[in-house]
């Protein structure tokens, strides 16, 4: 298992749309991987698209410092449900380091993805872990949180965005 480099907004692949996967074995390695990466960063989901890799899979782990872990891995989600409740929680994303804004989506999602033993399986997610699972969802489709906030908002992170990525070219 190894940590692996997490993309930062704006690249170009953080916006296109993840191939399905053909064959779940193929990315058992890559769903070790990418939790052991979730838990360094510290993250509570993590999309494929975030370390570079064009597969709709997505892994999280949305239990609290208190509670036992959680560990979720799925390969191509689809949302089945959204319920016309919405909720809003502060989002933050392993992408766009150190930047939060408040976003909308449904409250709860019932979500179907294949697991990496080859079986289905399907849940309804509420709270954080439904926005969680939107979130990581949206990646796959090549969407970002700040898609979800206004122009202005989404200019100025994308800014500092840019501004990170040249310090940290320069050290």
């Amino acid at each position: 298992m190894s940590i692996l480099p997490i993309l930062i907004h704006p690249d170009p692949r953080l916006k296109r749309v993840c191939d399905p996967v053909a064959d779940p074995a193929s990315v058992a390695g890559l769903i070790e991987d990418m939790f052991q990466t979730m838990y360094d960063a510290p993250g509570i989901g993590l999309a494929a698209a975030q370390v570079g890799v064009n597969a709709r899979v997505l892994v999280m782990d949305c239990a609290g410092k208190e509670e036992e872990p959680d560990p979720v891995a799925m390969i191509n989600p689809e949302i089945l449900e959204i319920s016309e409740e919405m909720n809003e929680h502060e989002e933050g994303c392993l992408s766009i380091p150190e930047q939060y804004a408040m976003v909308a989506r449904p409250a709860e999602v019932v979500v179907r993805w294949t697991t990496p033993s080859h079986g289905t399986d399907e849940r309804r997610f509420d709270g954080l872990r439904a926005t969680c699972v939107q979130h990581e969802i949206d990646h796959l489709d090549g969407r970002l949180f700040i898609d979800h906030i206004g122009s202005v908002r989404r200019q100025m992170i994308t800014q500092k965005m840019k501004k990170l990525k040249r310090e940290r070219a320069k050290a």
